[in-house]
């Protein structure tokens, strides 16, 4: 049986898109096969003649690991490709912050070893299931792994809604948006939008208004089996839209309901090391720990 990788790359630059033909080449020397997106394959085939050809377009092979060469944006979108199977995604950063890669480039050929060698373990992430109603029929229907977000359509025109929790009101007011986000979301959009950072393997969600005005409308982490709902009311002067992780959306008019609960089906992500997630948020935001005293330090 064949060991399929999805190899999933941001790469724009000549260099790293040859870094991701090299990669490739290590992995099959390794005993692996590597499959491409389409849009991957075009980007490589645009700049070199020996680009993958099309017996390898992945069409949803069985998928031992999902490799990912780029920054969160291109784990969120191999989440999306690999959705309906259970491959763990491995991710290593060329972006700017890349929070949820495993591992930088500089370790990459490490990396592929431990890939071929099995030597990873396998976490799973919160995904947030999401339903969106008009006039009480189903319209829209999605998931994401950061974030669900409700936002405005217009600059000029807020939308009124209503929050509720296990179908209970509990706030309504006037905002730019409302998001609902994952533990794995908490350092994306929710971070900037004032929230709290939520450890990864914590099983909560977290529901986080954006510019609302009310004296009550700050950040809620609520249990993983609450069920979240947004309403915008009829009285709304703007219009909105409904983001899933900045990838997939529908309109909202007024009278649309969003209904967000955790999914059922988690997100597999390969893990290579043990070290606590403090360091990695330490390291990713460059936090300035200079001075502290503990079991680790040096004198």
């Amino acid at each position: 049986m064949a060991r399929n990788v999805l190899v999933v790359s941001s790469a724009e630059s000549a260099e790293q898109l040859q870094r991701t033909l090299d990669a490739c080449s290590s992995l099959e020397e390794l005993g692996m096969n590597c499959v491409f997106a389409a849009e991957d394959i075009g980007r490589l085939r645009a700049q070199f003649s020996s680009a993958p050809s099309d017996k390898s377009l992945f069409t949803n092979q069985d998928l031992e690991v999902v490799l990912v060469l780029g920054g969160d944006g291109s784990i969120l979108r191999a989440a999306e490709l690999a959705r309906s199977q259970d491959a763990p995604i491995l991710g290593v950063n060329l972006g700017h912050i890349g929070f949820m890669a495993e591992a930088e480039v500089d370790d990459l050929t490490n990396v592929l070893r431990a890939i071929s060698d099995r030597n990873y373990t396998v976490g799973h992430r919160v995904a947030l299931d999401v339903k969106v109603f008009q006039d009480s029929e189903l319209v829209f229907e999605s998931w994401a792994l950061n974030e669900v977000s409700v936002e405005k359509s217009s600059r000029g025109r807020i939308l009124e809604v209503v929050v509720e929790v296990d179908s209970r009101p509990v706030s309504s007011f006037g905002c730019d948006g409302v998001l609902v986000s994952t533990p794995t979301g908490s350092t994306a959009y929710a971070f900037s939008a004032g929230g709290p950072v939520i450890w990864p393997d914590v099983q909560a969600m977290m529901l986080v208004p954006i510019s609302a005005h009310a004296l009550f409308a700050r950040p809620l982490v609520v249990a993983p089996d609450s069920e979240l709902a947004i309403e915008v009311l009829r009285r709304s002067p703007g219009e909105g839209v409904v983001w899933c992780d900045g990838r997939r959306a529908t309109d909202l008019g007024p009278g649309s309901r969003i209904e967000v609960k955790k999914s059922p089906k988690s997100i597999p992500m390969a893990i290579l090391t043990d070290a606590p997630f403090s360091d990695r948020l330490v390291r990713k935001f460059a936090l300035p720990v200079t001075g502290w005293r503990g079991p680790e330090a040096t004198a």
